[in-house]
């Protein structure tokens, strides 16, 4: 992953509610959650949500569908793994030491 892309999504995650929308999101797994049920979650009004997701998506770390009248927004997993390897790259002697998230396997569990 490039430097600048990475400073992008840590300046993503540096914000009170947008970390709170992404660890919530990353806890919902693949479905992902609607956004009211996200601004309901977090007490947030839907325009602050809005701007607040549009960070995240813009960073890459979000990943958004439409169903209906809903929209639904779910973590990008492959974003987040590649941040977290870029982070610990050079980590215990550049030997890989921390595991990478699959929502596949935590759903088989």
């Amino acid at each position: 992953m490039e430097i600048k892309q990475t400073v992008q999504r840590l300046a993503a995650l540096a914000q009170e509610n947008r970390l709170a929308i992404f660890r919530l999101l990353v806890q919902a797994g693949e479905d992902g959650l609607a956004a009211g049920r996200i601004a309901e979650t977090l007490n947030l009004a839907p325009a602050t949500l809005s701007f607040h997701l549009k960070e995240l998506a813009h960073a890459g770390l979000v990943q958004s569908r439409q169903e209906g009248r809903f929209i639904y927004y779910s973590a990008d997993y492959a974003a987040m793994n590649a941040l977290i390897a870029t982070l610990t790259e050079n980590c215990c002697g550049g030997t890989p030491c921390l595991p990478v998230c699959n929502p596949e396997q935590v759903r088989a569990a």
